[in-house]
C-alpha cells in the first residue's frame, strides 16, 4: 500500500512533504512489531498514525485499544493497563483484565504517554522488554504479545532532564520516531482542509458550504494556527453555523481568528486580552506621534538647508547632520527636549520669518492627547465600514467588546 492509497482509505487530506514522509515511515514499520513514538503539537492528528499502522499490519483482526494516559487518574491507571486481582485495593470486588491482556495479539495506542506516573513507567518498560506484566495485587506474571504505539506533544528530552520521564523507557518507545508537522508548516494544505471541513459540515447541517474570498485565503494561510487542525475544524464549523452569508471575506474571517491574548476562553483571560488590546492601541498612537515628529525634523532640515539661502557654520552643520542621520535611520527619540539648537540658529529662523518670500499661513495646534487620537481613529474606522463594528474592530486590531465599550465611552453615536 502506498501513501496515496493510505490517504484515500483513512481520509487524510494534504500533500506536504513532511506529512508524506510521516505516512511513508508508518507504512514501512507496520508489518513489524517495532515500537513507534509519534510526536507533534497538539491537534496535528497524531491519533491517525497508530490506526494506519494497525490496519495495514497482520494484527488488524485483533484488538486496537487507544488509551489517553493523561485522562486516567494516577491511582487507577495501573489497574486500567495491567488489570487487578480481587481485594487488591479498596473497591476491587472482583478480578479485572487490563488493556494489555485484552489487546493480546493486537495494538495499544498510548496517547499523552509523557503523563504516565513513574511507577507505571516501570511496569510499561517491563512489558516492552520481556512481554510480561503482573496484575495489581497478583504475583504471577502474564505473557502478552502487544504492539505499542505511543504519542506525545511534549519535549521528551526536557521531560527526561527534569526527571518526569525515564530515559530507558523513552528509547524503548522511540525505536522508530514519526514527527507530524504543525499546520503552519503545511501552508499548502490549509485551504484544502478548509474546503474539506466546509463540505463535511454542509452535509451535516444540510446547508450550502462556505467559501473564502481570495483575500480571506491569504489570511487563512498566514495565520499561525496554534491549535492546528483541531482549531481549523472548529473555525469552519463556527462559520458554517453562525454566518448567514456563504462567502467569507477577510473581515469576517479575521473576526473569528483569536489574537494571541485571546486564546483562553475564560472571563479573566478575556479581560486581560481586552486590556492588552488597549495598550496595543496606545502604542500605535505613540508610534504615529513618533513618525509625525520625525517628519517635522525632516521638514526643519529642508527649510534650514534649502529654503533660506544662508550658509551654516560648523556647529549648525553638526546639528543638522545629527538630525538628518536620525531621520534616515529611524533612530528618533520622540520626546527628546534636552538637546537645543545652537543660539545662532535662532537668528536664521528669524531671517526666514522676515524674508520676502515668507508666506503667511494659519497654524493649527494638533492635540497630542492619546484619548483624542484614540477617539479619532475609532470614529474613522466606524465611518469607513459604515458603522459595522465587527469590521471596524478588526481594522483597529482590538476585540469587539473593547470597541463597544469605547463607543459608549466616547459617545460616538454608532450604537
Amino acid at each position: 500500500m502506498n501513501v496515496q492509497q493510505v490517504k484515500q482509505r483513512f481520509g487524510i487530506i494534504g500533500s506536504s512533504t513532511l506529512l508524506n514522509r510521516g505516512l511513508e515511515v508508518a507504512i514501512q514499520v507496520a508489518p513489524t512489531d517495532i515500537s513507534v513514538l509519534v510526536t507533534g503539537e497538539s491537534g496535528t492528528g497524531k491519533e491517525i498514525i497508530p490506526q494506519v499502522i494497525h490496519q495495514i499490519s497482520s494484527r488488524k483482526h485483533k484488538e486496537y485499544i487507544a488509551v489517553n494516559c493523561g485522562a486516567i487518574p494516577e491511582g487507577t491507571i495501573d489497574s486500567e493497563l495491567f488489570g487487578h486481582e480481587k481485594g487488591s485495593f479498596t473497591g476491587a470486588s472482583g478480578s479485572r483484565q487490563g488493556y494489555f491482556e485484552v489487546a493480546n495479539g493486537g495494538t495499544i495506542f498510548l496517547d499523552e504517554v509523557a503523563e504516565l506516573p513513574m511507577q507505571t513507567q516501570v511496569r510499561l518498560l517491563r512489558v516492552l522488554e520481556t512481554g510480561e506484566f503482573i496484575r495489581v495485587g497478583a504475583s504471577k506474571a502474564i505473557k502478552t504479545n502487544v504492539r505499542v504505539v505511543a504519542a506525545t506533544n511534549e519535549n521528551m528530552h526536557q521531560a527526561i532532564s527534569t526527571g518526569k520521564f525515564r530515559e530507558d523507557l523513552y528509547y524503548r518507545l522511540n525505536t522508530v520516531p514519526i514527527q507530524l508537522p504543525s499546520l503552519r508548516n503545511r501552508k499548502e494544505d490549509i485551504h484544502l482542509l478548509f474546503r474539506k471541513f466546509a463540505h463535511d459540515f454542509a452535509e451535516k447541517y444540510r446547508m450550502p458550504a462556505v467559501k473564502l474570498t481570495t483575500e480571506a485565503v491569504t489570511i487563512l494561510e498566514q495565520y499561525s494556527w496554534p491549535g492546528n487542525i483541531r482549531q481549523l475544524k472548529n473555525l469552519v464549523e463556527q462559520l458554517s453555523v453562525i454566518e448567514t452569508s456563504r462567502e467569507i471575506d477577510e473581515f469576517i474571517l479575521a473576526s473569528y481568528l483569536p489574537r494571541p491574548t485571546e486564546k483562553a476562553p475564560i472571563i479573566q483571560a478575556q479581560t486581560n486580552a481586552e486590556n492588552f488590546s488597549e495598550r496595543e492601541l496606545m502604542y500605535k498612537f505613540l508610534f504615529d506621534m513618533k513618525k509625525d515628529l520625525g517628519d517635522l525634523k525632516k521638514l526643519v532640515i529642508e527649510v534650514l538647508s534649502q529654503g533660506m539661502g544662508v550658509s551654516l557654520n560648523s556647529d549648525q552643520t553638526e546639528v543638522m547632520n545629527r538630525f538628518y542621520n536620525e531621520v534616515q535611520t529611524g533612530n528618533i527619540t520622540p520626546f527628546d527636549t534636552t538637546r537645543a539648537l545652537p543660539a545662532s540658529m535662532d537668528h536664521h529662523i528669524s531671517i526666514a520669518k522676515n524674508a520676502d518670500n515668507y508666506e503667511h499661513h494659519e497654524e493649527f495646534e494638533e492635540s497630542l492627547s492619546l484619548e483624542d487620537r484614540e477617539k479619532e481613529l475609532i470614529k474613522k474606522a466606524l465611518e469607513k465600514h459604515r458603522g459595522k463594528r465587527k469590521y471596524a474592530a478588526a481594522e483597529l486590531g482590538i476585540s469587539e467588546r473593547t470597541l463597544y465599550r469605547k463607543i459608549k465611552e466616547f459617545n460616538l453615536g454608532f450604537l
